[in-house]
């Protein structure tokens, strides 16, 4: 099964990134993971979420940024890996000039419904997004 970026059309997820789905059981035979191409504009940052079932491995392609993983906040570029366990609160932000762009694969599979958005509250703590309206 071969697939091309250029042939799929992005979208953005719930967390705010614009995403390409590159395998997803969705639309290709796969059946327990995804992998999409993510992008993340200079100067922004994707909403702070965790997700309840589908643990995550980003690996970044292009551009600068720092991750918040849990409490913990550590620069990331080119060449760097990094592992979201499943319901571990996370965000990334785009500190460089350019596109920060990056691999996410997913197992289970990406889905909008394991995602839940969060805020930050003082000293570092999240709160569940739905619970503020």
């Amino acid at each position: 099964m071969l697939t091309r970026r250029a042939e799929i059309t992005p979208y953005r997820t719930l967390d705010g990134s614009e995403i390409h789905e590159l395998m997803h059981p969705d639309h290709q035979p796969v059946r327990r993971q995804s992998l999409a191409l993510a992008e993340v504009a200079a100067g922004t940052a994707t909403r702070p979420h965790r997700h309840r079932e589908a643990e995550e491995i980003y690996h970044i392609l292009a551009g600068r940024g720092r991750m918040t993983l849990g409490a913990e906040q550590f620069p990331v570029r080119e060449g760097d890996t990094v592992l979201i366990p499943a319901g571990t609160p996370h965000y990334i932000e785009n500190v460089g000039a350019d596109v920060l762009r990056f691999l996410c694969c997913c197992s289970p599979a990406y889905r909008h419904e394991d995602t839940e958005l969060l805020e930050i509250s003082g000293f570092g703590h999240y709160t569940n997004a739905a619970a503020l309206l």
